[in-house]
């Protein structure tokens, strides 16, 4: 039997990530690369062992191969102990058959028995596609204070954006009173970031409820939040002021990469008070060549340049050859820019290729960023 836990995490990670189409082809989006070094999961994973929370369960579904094996152990996060773990947690067949997820509650749901091995009082449901240093710890004792069956995390956005969220409308208490999908007319600017830690009982009531009712869609944020605040449930607001963004978009994907670059960054990948853990794989460091010249940019171990990389970050093994230039882009690792070519404001996915004397991307910030996708050739022999 399993050692009860106080805390436990749930870790939404079965998303196709369809925004990033180009990147996530082959690989969940959790999986994709971010940083350098990183992989998208690899920021909510180091929150929850900087919060100190050691079982956490990765409810995984689309293209999972690559993702369940960056996981493996957990060791990379110091969750390989005897009493905790990193747990896979894909769908699975039982006496009345096999599904897939139907919804972040469905997803759930199907691993109550899990929750239940561990029994713990609390459970943290993350989304595994952010980017955000969060204390959960910290969470939970607000959640403790107000004695809340559920609390979920908000921050501020201007209220011009609100629209575009999911927004919480609270005393000033912080107790929530109504909750409204992107709503035209907002009377809030509380954006929910999808992070809800709930007591256990209730979680497990109002998931058990939800799944026998037909017409729902099993969603947290449009089932079961909407049902506990009816059922006049203890919902409170924790408010975060620190950094977060989600990556689902080219767009946001590409802008959050550039913030990393800023000599004094809002979000630092060498904080080391609570530093963001990885499973990278051991490579050969960098190499830079004679005429290699790398300015403002995050290199990982395995890359190799040889011409000019400005204002960019290059996932492992990347390769810049001779006389080629990069600037204000995210190269992902395997990446190729041969000799002469030359890259502006674009992402290449794993494994692609620019040919020799290519152009690909534009400096014309009017135009949208370019994006090659996971093994794509651009340029004499590919696609131009």
């Amino acid at each position: 039997m399993a050692k009860k836990k106080e805390f436990i995490a749930m870790l939404l990670a079965g998303g196709q990530g369809s925004r990033l189409g180009a990147l996530t082809k082959s690989v969940a989006k959790p999986a994709v690369s971010f940083g350098g070094k990183y992989r998208i999961i690899d920021f909510p994973l180091s929150n929850c062992a900087n919060s100190h929370i050691d079982t956490v369960g990765v409810l995984t579904q689309y293209r999972p191969l690559r993702l369940n094996a960056y996981l493996g152990t957990g060791h990379a996060w110091d969750m390989n102990g005897r009493d905790g773990g990193v747990f896979i947690l894909p769908p699975y067949a039982t006496e009345s058959g096999a599904e897939w997820y139907k919804g972040t509650a469905d997803a759930i749901y199907q691993n109550l028995d899990f929750i239940d091995l561990y029994d713990p009082e609390y459970v943290i449901i993350l989304s595994a596609d952010q980017i955000y240093r969060m204390d959960y710890q910290d969470m939970l004792a607000t959640h403790k204070k107000h004695n809340a069956d559920l609390s979920v995390a908000v921050m501020q956005v201007p209220w011009e954006d609100a629209s575009r969220f999911g927004i919480m409308t609270a005393k000033e208490t912080g107790e929530i009173v109504k909750f409204t999908e992107k709503p035209k007319n907002p009377d809030s600017n509380l954006a929910s970031m999808g992070i809800y830690i709930f007591t256990k009982s209730v979680l497990k009531k109002a998931l058990m409820e939800d799944a026998a009712d037909q017409n729902s869609e099993h969603d947290f944020g449009n089932n079961i939040i909407p049902k506990l605040l009816a059922e006049g449930k203890r919902l409170f607001t924790y408010e975060f002021a620190g950094y977060w963004k989600d990556v689902g978009t080219f767009g946001s994907y590409h802008q959050t990469s550039m913030e990393l670059l800023d000599e004094n960054p809002e979000f630092d990948l060498y904080d080391q008070e609570n530093p963001i853990l990885s499973n990278t794989n051991s490579q050969p460091p960098q190499y830079i060549g004679a005429n290699g010249c790398i300015r403002q940019s995050i290199a990982a171990n395995g890359t190799r340049i040889f011409g000019t990389v400005e204002h960019s970050v290059l996932g492992a093994d990347a390769f810049v050859g001779e006389g080629a230039y990069v600037k204000d882009s995210v190269i992902l690792p395997g990446a190729r820019v041969e000799a002469g070519a030359k890259v502006v404001r674009a992402i290449l996915g794993d494994g692609a290729i620019v040919k020799e004397n290519s152009v690909f991307g534009s400096e014309d910030e009017s135009v949208a960023i370019a994006v090659l996708g996971n093994e794509a050739v651009y340029g004499v022999g590919g696609n131009e």
